[in-house]
């Protein structure tokens, strides 16, 4: 036998073979071995592209983070603000404060300056002390720190806190930090004692009580010699510093100087002058600011300064010398250009003709009356009894625009999926759906003399009447599943006190206009028809900004002076007070972030805040770097609807959505809602949260449910009373289902006698003790601010 002994089977025949694999005999051998060798090394080269990809990526990284450690830690970077936080009055931050900067200042102890720059480590240093007990100070201070070093002391008492070394304001002030995002963070330990062991043993106990309240990357410091001091700031020095989100989103600057000078031409307003380190984005003169509680401004010019702490003084020697003033050498000097400069636009100033409606002319006018002609004779299958302005509500497939477009303004609308119930002439031919199928109409229909007799009620004083309806909601007064009843009053008639409500078919499903009915602070307000786009489209124009190195642009980490003009100068003057202790913070505004739209807050009530908060109470809102004054609306935040049900108060426990009229802010940004105190005491943290969306459109709906009672029960009929005190009120809101508390499904027949008592089908047999309730529904909205920023009534 000649030949391989390998067995060569014939290769399969398939009927989707390529065409290249049909006609591959007629290649030649030498194509086939090329042809062949590529399709073995695809998956070669797919596995070094992998790797070719990944090493990338590895790089990209390593080389953003080698730029961010040197834009942080470095000759050019600004000062790390460290803020010294008490956890409790006992813990001594002035004595820590002035270690640290005796050790860091080459002038020793009593240094002039908070902010230091240190040659020996290389570092440059700007040391606050957060006053315990003021909760605004502590606020500002932590939105700025790079580090919040907080201070416990390990000889205090045991207090009502949890914590033996966390008082309840620093477990108030604990929350609120945590809500607005923790920056890096640790935790020095005082007053250790001397002895070695029980030094040890101190710390150990402290470490263990106070580990759960920060975050896992937090490191316990002993902070009670200079040589402990000085390991820290070794450390210090290397560590990556960690910010919140919100804050790299926008550059700001905080002010280690403020001052203010008094125009020629206006003597109302000045240029309010502050100075300090721009830090996070490079920040351009055609810019918005925004000042923390005083409002959104423009600049007029930007300063470059020479930087007054260096990192190399013996460089700087021979020019410090030589200008006695170098802390005012301006380096360069940018000014606002009119026609770039972003417009200061707070407010729409809607056209008060926009909404102007021309007269009609003859030929309009008569197909109108056309029309109107036309619809009388047509005929149409009624109730016996149905009035002319009951039957324009009654739905067909051929009147259902025009019975929509004669709703009134102010009279009672049903939403369009809820029709009327059958009549008697043409109950056979309808398909009932399943909400409708539980009325026997046979049933409903009989008269009985019960039914036709007159009420015994009717000849009841007014007195009598509301000592009966008190009587009622008093059994019923510890049922607190339903609060949203009210009373129907007997001196205003029902249809004009509830004229604005409207019933629902469904509060999930039905439709509901957002554009109907707004109110007038509607046409003062800015929307958006995408605002998620907007959004994506203005962030990209802030980073091509940034990379774009423009002439009006002054990059990070320089020491400026800005210029903000027409500034009140009673606000002016506040500021500069407010300078000396607080951190005065100017932040830049991204495009459109001026103007007034309707902001929507994911919100929590405060576990420290007891008192109850109202919808449409004056709140400080803190949102980021911005403060400004709202009177909010609060409702359920619901996922499955378009719809969301107010609620009166603020409840605790759960979160709710909280809308109000502010300048717009592009979110993620934190929420700490302040409620100020009674005769001038210190406001109080009242909520904290964050802002979810921007939606003028979002539909809030105020419920009410109006009660009545039964008197007579028949079967599936009953007779209620005192849920209207008319009988024209029974007819107004006929069309609108009712339903008891136990769970019955019903209809409004007829008004029966002239004190508003109704008769009233469902579909199961009624309970004499049941209660019958009407939901009614409109829409509600915040309320506007009589003032925008909270330091302007300081």
């Amino acid at each position: 036998m000649g030949g391989s002994r390998a067995q060569v089977n014939k290769a399969h025949k398939s009927r989707f073979s390529s065409k290249s694999s049909r006609n591959l005999h007629k290649t030649s051998s030498q194509d086939k071995s090329r042809i062949a060798k590529s399709e073995r090394n695809v998956t070669k080269g797919a596995r070094a592209s992998r790797l070719q990809h990944n090493k990338m990526v590895r790089e990209q990284k390593r080389a953003a983070l080698l730029k961010e450690k040197r834009a942080t830690s470095g000759n050019t970077s600004p000062p790390r603000v460290i803020v010294l936080f008490g956890l409790s009055a006992s813990a001594n931050v002035d004595s820590l404060a002035g270690d640290l900067l005796s050790l860091l200042s080459q002038e020793g102890p009593g240094a002039a300056s908070s902010t230091v720059a240190s040659s020996e480590y290389k570092l440059r240093t700007t040391v606050l002390k957060a006053p315990h007990g003021d909760l605004l100070s502590c606020m500002e201070m932590a939105k700025v720190a790079d580090l919040i070093a907080f201070v416990a002391s390990a000889s205090s008492s045991c207090e009502e806190s949890s914590s033996c070394y966390i008082d309840s304001f620093g477990n108030q002030c604990l929350s609120v930090f945590r809500s607005l995002g923790f920056p890096s963070t640790v935790v020095f330990i005082r007053d250790l004692p001397s002895e070695l062991k029980r030094r040890h043993d101190s710390k150990k106990m402290c470490m263990a009580s106070l580990a759960s309240e920060f975050p896992e990357d937090c490191k316990f410091y002993p902070a009670d010699t200079k040589d402990e001091l000085h390991k820290f700031m070794w450390l210090f020095k290397e560590q990556r510093l960690m910010a919140p989100h919100w804050r790299n989103q926008r550059p700001y600057v905080m002010a280690q100087m403020v001052d203010m000078t008094v125009g020629d031409c206006n003597m109302e307003k000045c240029t309010l002058i502050i100075t300090g380190y721009l830090r996070a984005h490079s920040l351009s003169v055609n810019q918005l600011v925004h000042i923390s509680g005083a409002g959104d401004y423009q600049l007029s010019k930007i300063e470059i300064l020479k930087d007054p702490f260096p990192l190399n003084p013996r460089k700087e020697r021979d020019i410090m010398d030589s200008d006695e003033v170098h802390d005012t050498e301006v380096i360069r000097s940018l000014a606002s250009d009119p026609l770039k400069q972003e417009p200061l636009l707070v407010e729409n100033v809607p056209d008060p003709l926009a909404g102007e409606q021309t007269w009609p002319t003859e030929a309009e006018m008569a197909e109108a009356d056309r029309n109107q002609r036309q619809k009388r004779l047509r005929k149409r299958a009624l109730p016996p009894g149905t009035s002319e302005y009951q039957a324009a509500w009654i739905v067909d497939d051929s009147d259902e625009e025009d019975s929509y477009s004669n709703e009134a303004d102010d009279g009672m609308v049903l939403d369009e999926e809820e029709g009327d119930f059958p009549n008697q002439d043409g109950a056979k031919n309808l398909n009932l759906d399943d909400d409708r199928s539980f009325l026997n109409l046979k049933d409903s229909d009989e008269e009985t003399d019960v039914d036709s007799m007159m009420m015994d009620g009717e000849n009841l004083t007014r007195e009598q009447i509301e000592d009966e309806i008190q009587r009622i909601k008093n059994a019923h007064a510890e049922d607190e599943e339903y609060p949203d009843e009210v009373d129907t009053p007997l001196d205003i008639p029902a249809r004009k006190r509830f004229a604005k409500y409207r019933g629902l078919k469904s509060f999930r499903t039905s439709s509901w206009d957002p554009k109907e009915s707004l109110p007038p602070e509607y046409a003062r307000i800015f929307a958006f028809d995408n605002f998620a786009r907007t959004q994506r489209h203005v962030l990209a124009n802030a980073l091509d900004m940034e990379q774009e190195n423009r002439d009006d642009c002054v990059p990070a980490s320089s020491y400026i002076r800005l210029h903000i003009k027409d500034i009140p100068n009673a606000v002016a003057c506040k500021l500069c007070l407010l300078g000396k202790t607080v951190p005065v913070v100017a932040s830049g505004l991204l495009q459109h972030e001026s103007k007034m739209s309707v902001l929507h807050f994911s919100i929590k009530k405060h576990d420290t805040y007891s008192a109850p908060i109202k919808a449409k109470e004056e709140l400080v809102f803190h949102v980021g770097f911005r403060q400004f004054v709202a009177r909010p609306i609060f409702s359920t935040d619901n996922i499955n609807s378009d719809k969301h049900k107010m609620e009166r108060f603020l409840h605790a426990g759960r979160f709710s959505l909280a809308s109000i009229y502010a300048p717009i802010s592009f979110p993620s940004l934190p929420l700490i809602v302040l409620k100020s105190g009674e005769a001038g005491s210190a406001p109080s943290v009242a909520a904290v949260g964050s802002l979810r969306s921007i939606d003028p459109d979002k539909i809030i709906l105020k419920k009410i449910i109006l009660t009545g009672y039964p008197q007579r029960v028949s079967k599936l009929k009953a007779t209620v009373r005192y849920m209207f005190h008319h009988p024209e009120d029974v007819r107004w809101f006929k069309p609108v289902e009712v339903w008891t508390k136990c769970g019955r499904r019903g209809r409004i027949k007829e008004p029966v006698g002239t004190h508003g008592a109704m008769k009233c089908v469902f579909n199961g047999g009624l309970q004499q003790h049941d209660t019958v309730c009407m939901s009614l529904y409109k829409r509600a909205y915040p309320k506007w601010p009589d003032r925008c920023f909270p330091i302007l009534d300081a």
